[in-house]
């Protein structure tokens, strides 16, 4: 390296001290800066720590978290749980409560399955080989009475003039009770028309039906009735009466030959049960109500419409006014004693005069449950209504006059305007005001018009048989036994209430040989008479 010419050692050394001064400020600054940064590096560590004592908690603190949640989940499971089996175990109490209910207001038959099985065997005989041994009743040694069948008077075709000529004589018999057990044969002329080549078979009037060969053994008319009465009229179901049949009088009877003799006259009284539903239409007043009924394990209505000389009656799949009106037709104009059912308000032509008993048992019942305070506005409804039956019952007595009836129901209506015109703050009493508020016009109706009924009581004795033979046979396994079980149903139950032999009315139906055989039960029609009591007063409801 050149030299310079000139060298001035003096500035050098002065460059060379600015320039140690220059390097020891800067390591100066270097060596602050290093410890600011160590400050920074040691604050940094400390945050780290800290950080990390943090992030420790943190962690504990979400593993606590994650092991309460799992706690939380498995808890809320369990709940989950619980509140499935109570509100199944509330739904079981609420079919139990409305089982209950309905069991107490007679709507439903209890004692029943309440579905079909799924693979029903079909009703009545088998057909073929699944039909088993074929029986027949064996041909009686002694016959206790014998009756020759007159020869028919002419041929069975109206139309044919031709001359009957016997070909042989069949002998039908029938075990029959009078006052003891006998036989009796038919020796029936069978003949044959010589002009049109037809078959004709004489008749006798204790013949039950033609029918010869294997079924030429029978039972006679009166045994028939009295198994079918003892079915339909008095409850007993076919097992009890083949026993009765059996043990009592020694005859051979099985549930088959009641179940065939009871399906066989409901429908010879087909046309007797249509009679009695135009008379029920025809007549001024009638009670009318429903219950429960079974049939093939289905939910059916037994409806029932009753006066003082007929019962009609009718199993139908519904409970609203379509089957009301297919009793009564939907212009029946008459007054229907009724239980307050919506459904019977519909008869827009008819007059509707209240159930008291209906009234007074649901004022008791209230009283029952409600506190002392809410419990006073039923009961003084219950003490009304019973004071118009006690307003009745002295005018039947002769005790008052018809004005002084007239008089004491007026004070009666005017005690319960007074009554129902208060404010009531219990929903239960705000619901029977309402009610009775709805019924208002007819309340008393009975006190305007002596003799009519002032409650259903008629037509619920008609139901409450019927409810106790639900209860021993649950109701009816076919439409052809439903059918029946309302045909005879309305028969007995007419002749009970004109005070007629129920068996001398089967016998007569089952010896009839005509299918639209109309039995004496059918009353006149009832017109209205001129001095008639007036109609009560109408009130409109507030």
């Amino acid at each position: 390296m050149p030299w310079k010419r000139t060298l001035n050692p003096a500035g050098v050394w002065q460059r060379l001290r600015q320039e140690i001064a220059r390097l020891r400020e800067q390591g100066r600054g270097t060596r602050q800066e290093n410890e600011r940064l160590k400050k920074e590096i040691g604050e940094f560590r400390r945050q780290e720590q800290v950080w990390q004592e943090k992030e420790s908690r943190w962690e504990q603190e979400r593993e606590r978290l994650e092991r309460e949640g799992e706690r939380l989940e498995r808890q809320g499971e369990r709940l989950e749980r619980e509140g499935e089996r109570l509100r199944k175990e509330n739904e079981k109490l609420k079919r139990q409560l409305e089982e209950a209910q309905r069991a107490a207001k007679r709507s439903a038959a209890p004692f029943s399955r309440g579905k079909r099985k799924e693979n029903p065997q079909k009703p009545g005989r088998k057909s073929g080989k699944a039909h088993g041994p074929h029986h027949r009743k064996k041909i009686p040694e002694k016959v206790d009475e014998v009756i020759a069948v007159a020869v028919p008077e002419h041929c069975a075709d109206p139309n044919c003039p031709g001359t009957l000529q016997v070909e042989r004589i069949e002998a039908q018999y029938q075990q029959e009770i009078v006052r003891k057990t006998f036989w009796r044969r038919f020796d029936i002329a069978i003949c044959r028309c010589q002009r049109c080549g037809k078959r004709v078979q004489g008749r006798h009037p204790l013949q039950t039906s033609q029918a010869l060969g294997a079924a030429a053994v029978q039972l006679g008319p009166e045994a028939l009735a009295l198994g079918v009465h003892l079915n339909k009229g008095l409850g007993l179901p076919h097992a009890d009466v083949a026993a009765v049949l059996q043990h009592g009088y020694g005859l051979q009877v099985n549930r088959s030959t009641i179940c065939r003799a009871v399906e066989r006259v409901g429908r010879r009284g087909e046309a007797t049960w249509q009679a009695l539903r135009e008379a029920a239409r025809k007549t001024l007043v009638n009670g009318m109500d429903e219950t429960g009924w079974r049939v093939d394990a289905q939910l059916r209505w037994l409806w029932a419409v009753a006066n003082e000389t007929l019962v009609f009656c009718d199993i139908l799949p519904g409970r609203g006014f379509a089957q009301a009106a297919s009793l009564l037709g939907k212009d029946y104009d008459g007054a229907l004693i009724h239980d307050g059912w919506k459904i019977y308000y519909k008869f827009l032509q008819a007059a509707h005069p209240s159930c008291n008993g209906h009234l007074i048992r649901r004022c008791r019942d209230m009283a029952q449950l409600a506190t002392p305070g809410a419990a006073r506005f039923p009961l003084g409804v219950k003490d009304l209504l019973e004071k118009g039956l006690r307003i009745r019952d002295r005018y039947q007595a002769q005790q008052i006059s018809l004005h002084g009836l007239w008089t004491a129901t007026g004070r009666l209506e005017v005690e319960m305007d007074r009554l129902l015109s208060r404010g009531y703050r219990d929903a239960a009493n705000r619901r029977l005001a309402n009610h009775l508020w709805h019924e208002r016009p007819y309340l008393f109706t009975y006190l305007y018009c002596p003799g009519l009924d002032a409650t259903t009581n008629l037509v619920e004795r008609i139901l409450r048989f019927l409810v106790v033979v639900r209860k021993n046979w649950g109701g009816n396994r076919t439409e052809k036994g439903a059918r029946a079980q309302a045909i005879l149903t309305s028969i007995l139950g007419s002749a009970k209430q004109q005070g007629k032999n129920p068996i001398d009315l089967l016998v007569e139906m089952l010896c009839s040989p005509k299918s639209d055989w109309v039995l004496n039960l059918v009353p006149p029609v009832q017109e209205v008479r001129d001095d008639s009591s007036p109609a009560p007063p109408l009130h409109a409801a507030i």
